[in-house]
């Protein structure tokens, strides 16, 4: 945040001239807020605030019908840019104000930086020109609160900038990578499954085994959607939004690694699905898992079905967060139920 010798001072005429997509800032008390990057992101949509957008919002922010959460304010300050002027013409002492910032303010300018610092690198428990992955595991109790307070800036891991660049990835490599893999296991296995070779049972007995038909992939492609949606649900509530112990600086670095990371920066474009590289491994890991344990006909329509509800999942995930749903859709009440997740409750919905 500004130091008081560095605020602009902002006048009511030059508020009103930002009402826009390309320019959008609200007014809380006489705070000043450039939100124009936080438009798509605002889980109400981004018409509730550009109805607002130019006037005061601090009766919107206490509710109701919805009270911000702490987070939420906590957020918000990473878009503050200044304080209101309430005078039609500059007084002595906003001038003298403006003059003291005004080659700062242009420097900024002319470098396309950020007047509002997403984090403060001076009294935060970590250092941030440094990668994270390797420091988080020494703040002990103070990391379960201090993951929990998101922050609008990415993040880096890892030293190796190899490395770093394979926990990194577009949204659209998942599908790009996966969907081939689907169309074409979903063709292998109805083709397989059409031989008429596929039977269970066939361990333990020859006499009352069981053909599996050609007819039953899409019940089995079905099948595998269900178990990854639950497999997915028991890891991200038992294993991604565990408490890890204070004492244990691994648990706290694999926390942070697999989840935490996401919940401290979740609007970190790249980081939002799940690389193609790391998760191949975790993939290959589902796709033996299938082969020991079921005939390869049936085992692959399950797998491929898995596949596919990750794909499904992966890309919702993004969408709740850089999506702009219609209001009153399904997905929009996702999307706020989901941003409620990361800013109000993190260990619930």
């Amino acid at each position: 945040m500004s130091s008081p010798a560095s605020v602009r001072c902002i006048l009511e005429s030059e508020l009103s001239q930002h009402r826009s997509k390309e320019s959008c800032w609200v007014l809380v008390s006489d705070r000043v807020y450039d939100v124009t990057g936080f438009l798509r992101r605002h889980p109400g949509g981004e018409a509730l605030i550009l109805g607002q957008a130019g006037s005061d919002v601090s009766r919107e922010m206490e509710g109701p019908p919805h009270r911000h959460s702490k987070n939420a304010r906590k957020w918000m300050e990473q878009y503050y840019i200044g304080d209101l002027v309430k005078h039609t013409a500059e007084p002595q002492t906003v001038r003298e104000r403006r003059k003291a910032t005004e080659s700062e303010q242009m420097k900024e300018d002319q470098t396309g930086a950020s007047r509002c610092s997403s984090v403060n690198t001076e009294t935060d428990l970590v250092n941030w020109t440094k990668p994270l992955l390797w420091q988080v595991g020494h703040l002990g109790e103070k990391y379960d609160e201090w993951v929990h307070q998101p922050v609008d800036r990415p993040i880096r891991l890892f030293h190796s900038d190899f490395i770093e660049a394979c926990s990194k990835t577009s949204w659209y490599m998942v599908p790009a990578v996966w969907l081939p893999m689907v169309l074409y296991l979903s063709w292998y296995c109805f083709t397989l499954l059409a031989q008429g070779d596929t039977r269970l049972f066939t361990t333990f007995t020859s006499e009352y085994t069981i053909l599996v038909h050609k007819y039953s992939f899409p019940f089995l492609f079905l099948l595998g959607m269900f178990i990854w949606s639950l497999v997915e649900y028991l890891i991200h509530r038992f294993l991604f939004h565990m408490r890890p112990p204070a004492s244990n600086y691994y648990l706290i670095t694999i926390h942070f690694l697999l989840h935490g990371q996401h919940h401290k920066s979740p609007f970190d474009g790249s980081r939002l699905v799940f690389p193609p590289i790391p998760a191949s491994f975790v993939i290959g890991g589902f796709y033996i898992l299938v082969r020991v344990l079921m005939p390869l006909g049936m085992g692959l329509s399950i797998f491929v079905g898995g596949l596919c509800g990750y794909v499904v999942y992966d890309m919702i995930h993004y969408y709740l967060h850089y999506g702009c749903p219609k209001k009153g859709s399904y997905m929009y009440g996702l999307k706020a139920y989901h941003v409620k997740h990361h800013f109000e409750h993190q260990r619930l919905g």
